[in-house]
């Protein structure tokens, strides 16, 4: 199991682990923001092309925006559903997501419409956050266990299967893909590779609120960080997250 402590290490290395190169076309389904279109457009170069969809349609406006302010010119994003037939799009020399998969209730529907468009041969790589064997520590730390409980329970509130990366190779094989490489990483807290769960709660706070599953007084974001830091001391480690990242072929 690799130890990282940064989601965007993480998938910069599962790009350069691919074969997504210079002159590319690909297709990043559930491209949110943008984050992970921008680090797809570095990959593919100014002759590739990175095509974001998005069901959150203020996610692909920003997402748009904010490439666009960076200069990025080989990228385009469009308000649409995975679900839906996407034929419009043309062929792509691979696909990429990054925890999106969790989130759709036919999965296999979906990879189905994501195999329509992969030429023969392409390559599909998909990283999923997953809570199976999470959180994890040798350690009593009631406060982490807490704050982390809150992230998975408003995941699941929200419908997201937080099994999914466990599932990803039985999935994609199911679907006619062939696996060609599995890795499972873990994000910690301690040891100096202090990935702040705070962070998170904070992005998602009116959300973790809107599902009842804390209140805002007792998340106490502004102060949140120092108490997690304060129940840890500097030798102790907490997995919060094992991120499943999955190469697989068109066959």
């Amino acid at each position: 199991m690799k130890v990282l402590d940064n989601p965007n290490t993480i998938t910069e290395n599962l790009i350069a682990n691919s074969a997504i190169s210079h002159g590319m076309r690909v297709l990043d389904f559930g491209c949110g923001n943008g984050e992970t279109s921008k680090l797809l457009a570095k990959a593919v170069g100014e002759s590739g092309e990175v095509v974001g969809v998005d069901i959150n349609e203020n996610a692909v406006i920003q997402a748009r925006e904010k490439l666009t302010l960076e200069g990025y010119k080989n990228c385009r994003f469009i308000h649409t559903d995975i679900s839906d037939r996407l034929e419009k799009l043309d062929y792509f020399d691979a696909v990429f997501g990054r925890r999106v998969l969790m989130y759709v209730p036919d999965q296999n529907k979906v990879l189905s419409t994501l195999s329509s468009l992969l030429k023969a041969g392409g390559v599909i790589c998909l990283q999923e956050s997953d809570s199976t064997i999470v959180p994890a520590s040798t350690d009593l730390l009631p406060l982490h266990d807490k704050v982390n409980g809150w992230v998975w329970e408003t995941v699941k509130a929200e419908g997201g299967n937080v099994n999914t990366g466990f599932m990803l190779p039985s999935i994609l094989s199911n679907c006619g893909f062939k696996v060609e490489s599995i890795k499972a990483e873990a994000i910690i807290q301690g040891q100096n590779l202090h990935y702040p769960m705070s962070t998170v709660v904070r992005a998602i706070l009116p959300r973790i609120v809107e599902k009842g599953i804390a209140t805002e007084s007792e998340i106490d974001i502004e102060n949140l960080d120092d108490r997690l830091k304060n129940e840890r001391d500097k030798n102790q480690v907490f997995i919060s997250d094992l991120v499943f990242s999955v190469i697989a072929i068109k066959v």
